[in-house]
This record gives structure tokens, sequence and C-alpha cells, in this order.
């Protein structure tokens, strides 16, 4: 599944990375979700040898490379049926927003952990009320005039592993000064603040990563823990994230869309991991099991679908490297219509690639002995989340082809 125009460097990681993988398996992460704890034995080694770390700066502990390595790495782990979902979340979200806008101190008291492992970050954007439309969100954050803390109120769902996080990017709004008006702001508020709770939400998911429900109730931060600065006076600046619209005109939105791209091209590469690991499995059955005279795989009606699902596989890994390109080379708004597009192709081609795979083995897919049932909840979660393949329908006829919205 290696492509001709990655680097002998990327093919290294690759091979590496796959290596890492191989030792755990498939049958690692099913028994990790059975005991119901955090595959953290995996997630520590890949630390201690630099791959969850590898887009960061190495100032700070990182590999110095970017979106392209880490996507590798988190698809070769999902080949071998173990991916880490929180590499989405801690080195692609946090790490990136962090790296760019942070402080000073904020880069130092977070990102060597996040690169080796011992320090974890999950994201909280989504809210009950808010869905997909992030203009929405009502989490607020407000001056303490007397300390000039900040004191955060609202809620999130489907926060992601906020169980084994240290802290959680909170993605809230201040009142502009001037105008008036809300705009987002990023802060990092520590999981074991006052007022800050956490209620799991009950899924028919087999994931390691647990959901939850977050409440902010007068949650008080100190100044520093806001991260870009109040209206994006800190960090080094941007040229805009996924091509939002920005109706609130502050730095603070670049902030936010700067983890927003990594999110939907490392969603892509979960995608393409599951995907890639179904579709072996599918593979080495068909060409050992034979009811007639050869291979079921022999016959076209069962060789054929498992080839498209490799193609439509292929397609999205190459715009998923197209937008892991982009985004680190700079082009923000290049980044966001191509991670757009990467996670989109690579969701439906990892949901066809499982069904397939399913209906190859017939009964025996649906056993736990070769584990494939299980993904057919779990491959529905790249066409859902972050964003749905209908919003990135909507995002791709409004902002590349120029069509008028309904909404």
């Amino acid at each position: 599944m290696t492509t001709l125009i990655e680097s002998e460097e990327h093919k290294a990681l690759r091979a590496a990375v796959a290596a890492l993988g191989a030792r755990y398996g498939r049958e690692y992460l099913t028994r990790t979700v059975a005991e119901g704890r955090h595959p953290a034995e995996l997630w520590s080694e890949a630390g201690k040898l630099g791959y969850l770390g590898v887009n960061l700066p190495e100032e700070y502990g990182g590999g110095g490379g970017g979106i392209t390595e880490l996507a590798i790495v988190l698809e070769e782990l999902g080949a071998a049926g173990c991916p880490l979902l929180m590499l989405v979340v801690s080195p692609a979200i946090c790490g990136t927003v962090i790296a760019r806008f942070g402080t000073e101190e904020q880069k130092r008291a977070w990102l060597p952990g996040i690169a080796d492992g011992t320090r974890t970050m999950a994201f909280g954007i989504t809210e009950p009320d808010a869905g997909s439309n992030s203009h929405r969100i009502t989490t607020t954050a407000r001056r303490d005039p007397g300390s000039g803390d900040w004191l955060l109120t609202g809620r999130k769902v489907f926060i992601s592993g906020v169980d084994i996080a240290d802290a959680v990017l909170i993605v809230a709004r201040t009142e502009n000064a001037r105008t008036g008006r809300l705009k987002p702001c990023l802060f990092i508020v520590p999981r074991d603040a006052e007022g800050f709770a956490r209620r799991p939400i009950d899924m028919e998911l087999s994931a390691a990563e647990k959901q939850f429900e977050l409440t902010l109730d007068d949650v008080r931060l100190p100044a520093d823990a806001l991260v870009g600065g109040e209206g994006g006076e800190g960090g080094e600046g941007g040229k805009g994230g996924e091509g939002g619209e920005g109706e609130e005109g502050n730095a603070g939105l670049l902030h936010l869309f700067a983890g927003l791209n990594p999110e939907r091209i490392m969603t892509a590469a979960f995608a393409l991991g599951m995907g890639r690991h179904a579709l072996s499995k599918a593979v080495a059955y068909a060409r050992d099991r034979t009811v007639w005279q050869t291979p079921i795989g022999a016959h076209q009606a069962i060789a054929h679908p498992l080839a498209q699902a490799h193609i439509d596989l292929e397609l999205a890994r190459l715009m998923m490297q197209k937008a892991a390109h982009l985004h680190d080379a700079g082009d923000d708004i290049g980044a966001g219509e191509a991670a757009n597009m990467a996670k989109y192709a690579a969701g439906e081609a990892c949901v066809k690639a499982v069904d397939q795979a399913v209906h190859t083995l017939g009964g025996n897919g649906l056993t736990r002995e070769f584990g494939l049932a299980s993904l057919i909840t779990a491959s529905r979660v790249a066409r859902i989340a972050p964003v749905s393949r209908e919003m990135i329908l909507n995002y791709v006829s409004h902002q590349t082809l120029g069509l008028p919205k309904s909404y």
C-alpha cells in the first residue's frame, strides 16, 4: 500500500510504525476495550519511539515533521488493527494549535509531554445545540474584573478521552469590547479544575477512547490559560483555516481552524487504516477459503468488489497526502478544501471496505474470531465525525463551486 510519491524517509517511517503495530495488533486493542482501559502500553511505546510527536517542533521534544508524518503513524497503526484515536486529538489538534499560537510558557509546559506521550490533551468544541454550526457555540468566558481571571460556563458533548487527559483545550467565546459581539477563543482547562465536571456517554461503539459530556460551571482559570491571546494578539498568525465564514473577523477563528484541518486529515488517516485492515482480512480469507474447486477469491463477484475497495482507499490516500502537504506548507485555505475532501473520500472508502470485508467472510464476518463485526459501527465514525459528509458537501458546493447557500 506504499506509494511512489513518498520519500524514502516516509517509507521508512511507514515500515517502522507498521512493525510496531504488528507487535500489538487487533487482539491487543480488543482486549483493552473489553477491560475498559486505554491502550497505555502502545501509547507509551509509540511516545518513546518519537511517533506521537513526529509533527511537533524539535525544540520542544518533537520530531520536527508535520501532519504528513503523523498521518502515516495513525494510518499504519490502524492498518495493523490498533489505531490510537487520541493521535487525532492530542498532538494533531491541540499540539498544532499550541505550537503555532501558544505562548512560550504554554509550549514548554505542554509540547514535550504531548510529544513523548506523558501528557495528553483533549479537545472540546461540540455542543448540544450547536452541532456542526461552530458559530452557535454558547460556552462563554468572561473576565473577573477583580482578579483578571477567566470564568468559563457552558456544556460540551462527544469529547473524546477526557478521562485520560491532563487538560482539555476548550473552545469558548468572549465578548469583543469594541463591537460587543462574541468571538471564539481557546482555553486550556485542567481536568481537575473546580466546577469542571464530566459524564460518560453510553456509546454502542467498540473503542478504547470513551466519549464524555462536559459541564463548566464558572470554572476559574488564570489569565495565561488563554491560547493565542484575546482576539488573537498572541502567536504567529495565519491565513485562515477551513474556509469558514469568519463573521467574527478575529484571529481566534484562525487559531480554531488551525486545529480543525489537521483533525480532518487525521480522521482520513484513521479511516484509511481501518479500511486497509478490513480489506487485508478479506483478501487473506478469499485466497484460502475453498468451497468448490478454487478459492472464492477466484470468482469475480468476490474479487472485483475487493479490488474496487482497494482503488477507493488508494484514491482517498492521495487526497489525504495532498491535504497534509498543503497544511505543512502553510497553505491553510488550500488545505481546508483538500482536508474536507480527504475526510469525505476516506470515510466513504472505509465504510465500503468494511462492508465488503464482512460480506466476503459471510457468517465468519460477524464472529469475534475474525474481529470485523466491531468495525461495522466504528467505520461510521469517519462518516459522522468530526463533521458530517453532508456538511462537507455543503462546504465544497459553497466554497469551491461558488453555489448559493440554503441556510
